[in-house]
């Protein structure tokens, strides 16, 4: 697996609690440690792109978390399009 930086395990996260989820499997589905997951929800809950639901101790995707993947997607898309040739 290649290095991964914060945009992408922030979006593995979030793809991740997209069907409410617990801590754990959200933990194997990214690939990430106990410590590591911990600092990145906590930070994605402050930003409102994650819920955690206290009774049902699970993670779900917010409405802005939902946004926040479809803009990561298509900036990705568009990075990986090939570049226009532009010698006319």
């Amino acid at each position: 697996m290649k290095n991964r930086g914060r945009q992408d395990i922030n979006a593995m996260i979030l793809e991740a609690a997209m069907v409410a989820e617990n801590k754990t499997k959200i933990m194997y589905k990214a690939y990430l440690s106990h410590n590591q997951l911990c600092a990145h929800l906590t930070e994605l809950q402050e930003n409102g792109l994650l819920e955690y639901r206290l009774g049902e101790q699970i993670y779900i995707t917010t409405q802005k978390g939902k946004r926040y993947l479809e803009i990561y997607n298509t900036m990705n898309e568009l990075a990986s399009l090939p570049e226009e040739d532009s010698t006319i």
